[in-house]
């Protein structure tokens, strides 16, 4: 008899582990970590009366507003008022919440008040002054937390290069992290009319800390007088919002299902800002690169045993036919099945120059968010492991 309980209770236990296990993995959420960069001592950029701080509070409150209003989504806010947090414990935050994306919102800022214009970074390394000068920036933070020499050993805010030994081995996120910075930039630009400085790579520590696709959007110059209005406005945090909001919805969508909401955002009236950039005539652009790309594909031959850079176009659950057609012209399409998604891509080079051009190419045919991937053996590998090769 006892015998028989004993059994009784066991199996009632594990059935209510096994419901309980399934609950939990039915109710698994998409998590998102907002990040409002600076906060309390550390006031980020001041001009005009605007605070940066400030600034990027607002709109990440704004933006988890909006992602919070579907009930699959978890917002995890570094902080959601006026507080320090130290640059390692946002990244933190971030790994013990295992989220799916990590977004941190920041402001620019130039001594020269002409620039103007949104960025968004991923993780990595860069010969660009500006996008260092950017990094050593938001790195200099960590001199306001306590025994920061000690915490940060080995890393110099001063040298942002200094973060290369533990950047390679985390561009496993690389791919997804440029997927989403493409989609934020190609948001605040087409959908919200505002100028794209484009995407880049720069070695953040907030960024270097965080074990997922993560990315830092600086949304526009807090130095330049009418971006700073724009940006410190109500209005300009909405829309700034529902455009970031929007591309984190697609990634979700695109990469782990669920149905994409409307997002409504008001177009910016832009105002007369002198650029002093040189216009370039896109067209002729568009037939100079498509003859070099043929160019040097068709004088190189492709070496098997070395990496093959693509151009990674769409991702989609349906099985789409590789023909021209259905590319927007492009040939040269192939595809793999990962995670229950057809990835398509565009080309096969060794050479990156190449692919940029290809890059660049797929992207005047429309496809925005294009990215490049890389391939050895047959197994996709990192573009900085591709690099290295």
């Amino acid at each position: 008899m006892k015998f028989t309980l004993k059994v009784k209770y066991l199996i009632l236990t594990l059935s209510l582990v096994f419901v309980a296990t399934t609950s939990a993995q039915t109710n698994s959420k998409f998590k998102v970590v907002l990040d409002a960069g600076h906060g309390a001592k550390d006031f980020g950029a001041v001009y005009n009366g605007c605070v940066e701080k400030n600034i990027n509070l607002g709109i990440v409150l704004k933006i988890g507003k909006i992602l919070e209003a579907d009930p699959d989504v978890q917002v995890i806010y570094t902080r959601n008022d006026d507080t320090f947090i130290e640059l390692v414990e946002r990244a933190n935050i971030a790994n013990r919440a295992n989220a799916n994306f990590f977004v941190s919102i920041h402001c620019n800022a130039n001594v020269k008040p002409d620039p103007y214009g949104s960025e968004t970074f991923v993780m990595g390394l860069s010969k660009s002054a500006s996008s260092l000068a950017i990094a050593k920036k938001e790195n200099a933070v960590i001199t306001l937390e306590d025994n920061y020499k000690k915490k940060y050993a080995g890393y110099d805010p001063n040298s942002p290069e200094s973060l290369i030994s533990a950047t390679l081995a985390q561009e496993e996120y690389l791919d997804q992290s440029i997927e989403l910075a493409s989609r934020i930039q190609d948001g605040l630009e087409n959908k919200l009319n505002r100028k794209s400085r484009g995407v880049a790579q720069a070695p953040f520590m907030v960024l270097h800390k965080a074990f997922m696709p993560r990315v830092l959007v600086e949304t526009g110059f807090i130095s330049n007088k009418e971006e700073g209005a724009y940006l410190n406005s109500e209005e300009g945090q909405h829309n700034i919002a529902k455009t970031i909001a929007d591309a984190i919805f697609r990634m979700k969508v695109e990469h782990f299902g669920g149905t994409m909401p409307v997002i409504d955002i008001k177009k910016y009236e832009k105002p007369e800002i002198k650029d002093s950039t040189p216009k370039v005539n896109v067209q002729t652009q568009i037939k100079d690169t498509s003859k070099e790309i043929k160019k040097a594909v068709d004088n190189k031959k492709l070496d098997v045993n070395k990496p093959i850079f693509k151009i990674q176009l769409k991702a989609s659950t349906s099985k789409i036919e590789a023909k021209p057609e259905n590319f927007n012209g492009l040939d040269k399409i192939s595809f793999i099945l990962e995670k229950d998604y057809y990835k398509y891509m565009y080309g096969e080079t060794n050479d990156f120059v190449v692919a940029k051009m290809q890059l660049l190419e797929a992207k005047t045919k429309g496809y925005d968010s294009a990215f490049i991937v890389a391939f050895k053996n047959g197994i996709k590998i990192s573009l900085n492991e591709a690099l290295k090769k």
